[in-house]
């Protein structure tokens, strides 16, 4: 016990962090999910990918793949605990807070992970209104799913280097600034990931 408690004021996490970092729950992949998501990239530390499957309007499975630190295993695998069985409107209402609080805390630095979390639940279920027909294909969404596209030079969001986005005839073509090459090929990939799953056709180009 006194190991436990030294461990634990050493590294900062709290037991319930550990609980779900040694013992995770939901972890791995769904043969043929209704839809996935993908936030961060292992090029910048962390990285989680969810796999739906939909039962009418609710989340009958979610399972993750994560690469990074014990905070970012565990607030996936809270996550995906948390929201399985709830409703589309009911998983939206859950907020990177609320997976920090449920967790006990985490340390600052680590907040980040819950909020990778929960925007690739965000983008998973804006994805399956999608592809339902429920919203349409517009640039604020394309904007939605690539928010969890990391630039792997800066670590932070692509976005602001997204120079403009084209739509039309279910095709997407996104146009970035230059990077250097092995951040572009890092970063083409990840898009590609993110419309996994979408009867769409993106093309991605830098300049």
């Amino acid at each position: 016990m006194e190991n436990n408690s030294k461990e634990k004021r050493v590294i900062g996490y709290s037991k319930k962090v550990l609980q779900y970092f040694f013992h995770p729950v939901n972890v791995g992949k769904i043969d043929n999910p209704d839809i996935t998501a993908r936030t961060g990239s292992p090029a910048c530390g962390d990285m989680i990918k969810l796999y739906i499957k939909f039962d009418g309007d609710k989340i009958a499975e979610i399972k993750f793949q994560s690469y990074g630190c014990a905070s970012n295993i565990a607030t996936a695998s809270l996550l995906t605990e948390m929201v399985k069985g709830k409703t589309i409107d009911e998983a939206r209402k859950y907020t990177f807070q609320q997976v920090v609080d449920d967790l006990g805390g985490l340390p600052r630095i680590k907040y980040h992970c819950a909020v990778l979390a929960v925007t690739a639940l965000r983008i998973a279920l804006d994805k399956w209104d999608v592809k339902r027909g429920k919203k349409p294909l517009t640039e604020e969404f394309v904007r939605t799913v690539m928010s969890g596209v990391i630039d792997p030079e800066t670590g932070e969001s692509v976005l602001p280097k997204v120079k403009r986005i084209v739509i039309a005839n279910g095709r997407v073509e996104i146009v970035i600034s230059k990077m250097m090459e092995e951040a572009e090929e890092a970063v083409k990939e990840q898009i590609m990931d993110a419309f996994e799953g979408l009867d769409v056709e993106v093309k991605v180009s830098f300049e």
